[in-house]
């Protein structure tokens, strides 16, 4: 997983989402408007240079097949849809959101099934549905000697650091809501389940997450600055089928003293 999040979170390799294949331009444009902005505080890192569209990203990985995004409608909502066959790839909007400003993150998700092979404490089988993954700076001078080798080694393959913290809210088959799964490989990167089981296959489940306090708890230490929001579906390792629609995501950010 280390890899691919390293891709993920650094990659040189980056590829804009383009026109909507279920809607005609318009009306997929009119979705996108409706998809997330960086909201009040955020300062929005500018588009890569002759990109035209949406300032959300598809980034993919080498030597796997991508996931197919589009704007949608799905029940009367405005959405990202995502249909994965044994691929992986994610939709990625880059900003810098001051700590001061951090408040809360309103979210929503929609699943057709879950992976029942998935397990996401086993590294063969941490596929998932769907997966909201937020990324923060950090004081990369506390980093493990480990985590600074991978640092280091995601600078020179992509010119970029490892993050200093990803949090990942995630859809769990059996762990039970609360539960923080770490990576294998590095502790900087940390799995929140906020929902568990099949109940709510089928059906939107909409989320307001207070994301100070969720970090505070995760990692055990105040947040830096939000440097990425990112949806991502995953199934390359169960080699499995998945159809999942995102609703639009909102940053709110915290009442001013």
């Amino acid at each position: 997983m280390t890899a691919r999040l390293l891709t993920l979170f650094a990659s040189f390799a980056l590829l804009l989402l383009g026109g909507c294949a279920h809607l005609p331009s318009n009306e997929s444009e009119r979705v996108a408007r409706l998809w997330i902005q960086p909201g009040p505080g955020a300062q929005e890192s500018p588009p890569a240079q002759g990109t035209r569209l949406s300032p959300w990203q598809h980034q993919t990985f080498p030597g796997k097949r991508r996931n197919q995004y589009a704007y949608v409608w799905r029940d009367g909502r405005p959405a990202m849809g995502v249909s994965s066959e044994s691929g992986i790839s994610a939709m990625r909007l880059t900003m810098h959101h001051a700590p001061s400003s951090l408040g809360h993150i309103r979210f929503s998700w929609k699943v057709d099934r879950l992976i029942d092979e998935a397990d996401l404490q086993q590294a063969s089988k941490e596929d998932s549905p769907v997966r909201l993954v937020l990324v923060f700076d950090g004081d990369r001078s506390r980093f493990s000697a480990r985590d600074a080798m991978l640092s280091e080694l995601s600078r020179a393959v992509t010119g970029e650091d490892l993050p200093y913290a990803t949090l990942m809210y995630v859809w769990s088959n059996q762990l039970p809501t609360g539960t923080v799964v770490n990576n294998r490989r590095t502790d900087r990167i940390r799995k929140f389940v906020i929902q568990s089981g099949p109940g709510g296959v089928n059906r939107w489940l909409d989320y307001e997450r207070d994301i100070r306090a969720d970090y505070e708890r995760v990692f055990g230490e105040p947040p830096g600055a939000l440097r990425a929001v990112a949806v991502m579906t995953d199934t390359d390792n169960t080699r499995s089928t998945v159809k999942a629609w995102y609703g639009p995501v909102q940053l709110v950010p915290q009442p001013a003293p």
